[in-house]
């Protein structure tokens, strides 16, 4: 038996003929062929004939509206007629259906820019060239196909221009707030985020995964000298353990610190059992949990008197760190050099320790070991017992005063961009 053309290989031998004939005769025997009808819309489309392409490619979003091609094609229909709204919209639903697809939001992009809204364009033109550059496309003009070619440079160059208004809308505040003298470093890091210089690392195994400030002193761990409250902090460590205990036989309070069964999957793992990472917060993502804070009266005063990186939406993350038996964090980085992450060991059974840049730290109940999380860092927990440390986001000791202002600000800033550009 002659085994079935497929269409789809015909044009990628570049038979766009053949396979235009093909899924014109495959629509006669089944007109709801979702692919068929995308490549004789594309034909279409390439001979002008605007009508057709877009009654079929109409056609196909309404028997598959889960399909980001489909959209993106009728979008680019809409767009030749002129309808440059109804482009707006196949666009914008094709980048909500597959936000993983460079293409469709590189469209998206020009199409937001059409529409007179270059902020949200700039987000998406540069989450459209870091995704298709991170699959070794648009990388230059051999990685560009031709027809493509004119848009990407556009948006190449849309990313350049806009960086450079980012730069100034953020800094800019800052400056006329802080005086420019004292925001070198903070300048030098705007400047890196939004691709005005190279980002150059002073120490090769640290790297944020969202913002880095030059010049400041590296180290996996931080000198316990830095801290002038880590005595008085650890004085607490009893009446912190107590309140601690009375939590512990019951679940009331306590969350999942991934949210998603996927992100426990790629980022714990096991022995002998499921591993489970979970906490009593104290804050998170820069809300204070009151509920555990009230049940917690001297770890709340505790955990209050340190200089917690306060930064509305983002930090700090405080919470009691439950491991259950077995439990090992895989490696991983964290957002930013301005803060550090204290530890104050509260339940340390054997087999337990932290690794920080490749240098292992055994906890010690009761000490408190303070390391920079930007480096890659691990933690485990191999004996069959509970363990548990208190987990609280602080400032890099190396950090001034206006410097740590000026940071609030502008990754408050930064995050309201975000939020204002997302669309998925």
């Amino acid at each position: 038996m002659t085994e079935p053309v497929d269409p789809r290989r015909l044009l990628a031998q570049g038979r766009i003929e053949e396979a235009e004939a093909l899924c014109e005769r495959r629509l006669l025997q089944f007109p709801e062929d979702v692919a068929a009808l995308n490549i004789v819309a594309l034909g279409a489309l390439r001979r002008l004939d605007l009508k057709r392409a877009r009654d079929l490619l109409e056609r196909s979003v309404s028997l598959a509206p889960t399909d980001p091609v489909a959209w993106h094609h009728l979008g680019r229909a809409r767009e030749a007629a002129g309808d440059f709204e109804g482009a707006l919209v196949a666009d914008e639903t094709a980048v909500r259906t597959d936000p993983s697809q460079a293409l469709p939001r590189l469209y998206f992009a020009r199409a937001l820019e059409r529409q007179g809204d270059p902020a949200r364009a700039l987000i998406h033109f540069t989450r459209a060239i870091k995704e298709a550059q991170g699959a070794g496309l648009w990388l230059d003009a051999d990685s560009t196909p031709a027809a493509l070619r004119p848009i990407v440079e556009h948006a190449v160059r849309a990313v350049r221009s806009g960086n450079k208004a980012l730069f100034d809308r953020l800094f800019a505040p800052l400056v006329k707030r802080y005086g420019r003298a004292a925001l070198e470093r903070i300048y030098t890091a705007v400047r890196m985020y939004v691709g005005e210089q190279p980002t150059v690392y002073a120490e090769p195994r640290q790297r944020p995964t969202f913002f880095y400030i030059p010049g400041l002193p590296t180290s996996a761990y931080f000198d316990r000298r830095l801290f002038g409250w880590i005595a008085e902090y650890e004085s607490m460590g009893e009446a912190i353990r107590r309140e601690l205990d009375a939590l512990l036989p019951g679940a009331s309070g306590r969350e999942r610190v991934f949210h998603t069964d996927e992100l426990e999957k790629a980022n714990l793992r096991g022995e002998d059992a499921e591993p489970g990472w979970n906490g009593y917060y104290f804050y998170r993502y820069g809300e204070r949990r009151e509920d555990n804070c009230a049940a917690c009266p001297q770890t709340a005063a505790a955990l209050d008197a340190l200089p917690l990186i306060r930064i509305r939406d983002h930090g700090p993350e405080v919470l009691f760190s439950v491991f259950t038996p077995g439990t090992h964090l895989l490696p991983h980085r964290g957002v930013t050099n301005a803060r550090a992450v204290s530890h104050l060991p509260l339940i340390v059974p054997p087999d337990c320790a932290l690794g920080v840049g490749g240098e292992e730290h055994v906890w010690r109940v009761g000490r408190t070991v303070v390391f920079d999380d930007t480096y890659e860092h691990e933690a485990w927990n191999r004996s069959r017992e509970m363990r548990v440390v208190l987990i609280a986001d602080i400032w890099n000791p190396h950090l001034s005063d206006v410097e740590r202002a000026a940071i609030t600000d502008l990754i408050a800033a930064i995050g309201d961009l975000r939020v204002a550009a997302e669309v998925d």
